[in-house]
């Protein structure tokens, strides 16, 4: 199974990792288990652009 982003190969998943990404696609958020999969994923900025004064709740 190939995963694309914006038309090109992001990641590709052979075997049991692709058989568990499809059962996990349809309980959980599509978008955070993508980027788990392809290592997008927590670089540890998430706090700091919260906080951001652009991203705070108005």
């Amino acid at each position: 199974m190939e995963i694309l982003h914006h038309g090109r190969p992001a990641t590709v998943l052979r075997g049991a990792s692709a058989a568990r990404f499809l059962i996990d696609v349809d309980s959980g958020d599509p978008q955070e288990l993508m980027a788990r999969v392809t290592g997008n994923y927590r670089h540890g900025n998430e706090r700091t652009a919260k906080n951001h004064p652009r991203n705070r709740s108005r």
